[in-house]
């Protein structure tokens, strides 16, 4: 049987997705002054307002991710509240559910290949099946990106509808939005037709939500970009969770989100 609420808030807690999460406050708190400080690596290619000072963030993802709200807690263990992250799983399942519905043309990507890929495939492959178009453009294509190896040839790729970035030893963990330009130029240059939505995180999410499409997206609670995005409308879906656990882990909430897809699905074709 597909999993209820309290079966999904259950599994949050008990995989650390929410709830005491392992990513330290400390992090946590240089990651919101790094945006406010409009570093681009923490900007996931978003361009927010200006109001958005360290203290600004801090209190945005105490209200949206469930952090400590406390100026003066600057060390230890911080938290994702897992009542807001199911609230949000609520909303991006209802958008994804819309896909579903109208068979609609979408662009799975993930910054994050080794935890959340597994994820999005199992998504992917149910649009194909409801009849919806899993977007596909742009592979080989790429740029000379700085990585821990020095400077590399990074290129997108595909599998089981997919995208990521590429170095030569394979996908990469990336905050950069230059995939997600990537492939939209190339659908541009070649007459295709935009994604109806793109289900992703990190750069792509939020490069694909700049650039005016609809976008939904996961993020941790040292990630908050996307929460800013979302704040500002810009970002349709934010969703706080810890992006970096076993990628087994995250099939439940696909299961949460798939079975009130089908539920709708099936009950719109009686």
């Amino acid at each position: 049987m597909a999993p209820n609420r309290e079966a999904l808030i259950a599994h949050l807690l008990a995989t650390g997705m929410a709830g005491r999460v392992a990513t330290p406050r400390e992090n946590n708190l240089l990651h919101y002054l790094l945006l406010a400080h409009r570093d681009p690596d923490y900007l996931f290619g978003l361009d927010p307002g200006p109001q958005w000072s360290a203290d600004a963030v801090l209190e945005l993802m105490a209200r949206k991710v469930g952090v400590s709200p406390r100026l003066n807690f600057r060390r230890g263990v911080d938290t994702i509240d897992p009542e807001r992250t199911a609230a949000a799983l609520d909303r991006y399942a209802a958008r994804f559910r819309v896909a579903l519905r109208d068979r609609q043309r979408v662009l799975f990507a993930t910054g994050h290949p080794r935890t959340l890929g597994p994820f999005y495939q199992l998504l992917a492959a149910a649009l194909e099946e409801a009849g919806g178009t899993v977007v596909n453009a742009g592979a080989g294509l790429g740029y000379d990106g700085e990585t821990r190896y020095g400077i590399q040839r990074l290129e997108v790729d595909f599998f089981l509808g997919v995208a990521t970035l590429h170095d030569p030893g394979g996908p990469i963990h990336t905050h950069s939005a230059e995939p997600v330009q990537i492939v939209l130029a190339e659908l541009a240059h070649t007459g295709a037709q935009m994604p109806d939505l793109v289900v992703a995180d990190h750069g792509w999410c939020g490069g694909a939500a700049q650039a005016g499409l609809d976008a939904i997206g996961f993020a941790d609670c040292n990630d908050p970009a996307l929460f800013v995005g979302e704040e500002e409308g810009t970002v349709a879906v934010a969703v706080p969770l810890d992006d970096g656990i076993e990628p087994d882990r995250y099939g439940l909430l696909a299961d949460y989100i798939l079975a009130d897809s089908y539920s709708d699905t099936a009950d719109l074709n009686r």
